[in-house]
């Protein structure tokens, strides 16, 4: 786990209502993208039982597993040690510090649609990654 002030690396943290869609591909692209040289983690304020399948299907048409990945809760901790919040659609419930830096990123719920709508989510989420990882100053895998 990520330890305040032992870790260099910056360290973001995706939250949406059920960690099912959203937030489960924006942490695999982030990982993806940054391999080591940033931490992320994802939560929910209601996680589902199971990662959104549909998610997983258009994730893995670009290399990225997510098959393991599996619904959590956020904590507190988590939020603490976390430098940039980045939300996607869970309004009130989001935590709020003062003192971290905030994202809200509006985007299609992938919940119950089907691969071809779920595809243009993937990619739009994979933008934001790389931009997001770019105003941290996180260079991408040249393989990404």
């Amino acid at each position: 786990m990520h330890e305040m002030g032992e870790d260099a690396r910056p360290g973001v943290l995706f939250l949406c209502v059920h960690n099912a869609g959203r937030s489960q591909m924006a942490l695999g692209w982030f990982r993806h993208l940054a391999g080591d040289r940033a931490v992320a983690w994802s939560g929910g304020s209601e996680p589902a039982k199971d990662v959104n399948p549909a998610a997983v299907a258009v994730m893995a048409e670009i290399g990225i597993d997510i098959s393991e990945a599996s619904p959590k809760r956020w904590t507190d901790e988590i939020v603490q040690a976390a430098d940039v919040v980045v939300t996607m659609g869970c309004g009130d419930t989001c935590p709020v510090f003062p003192g971290k830096r905030y994202e809200d990123w509006v985007l299609s719920d992938p919940a119950g649609k089907g691969i071809e709508e779920v595809r243009p989510v993937r990619d739009e989420i994979g933008r934001r990654v790389r931009t997001l990882l770019a105003s941290l100053g996180v260079p991408i895998n040249p393989t990404a």
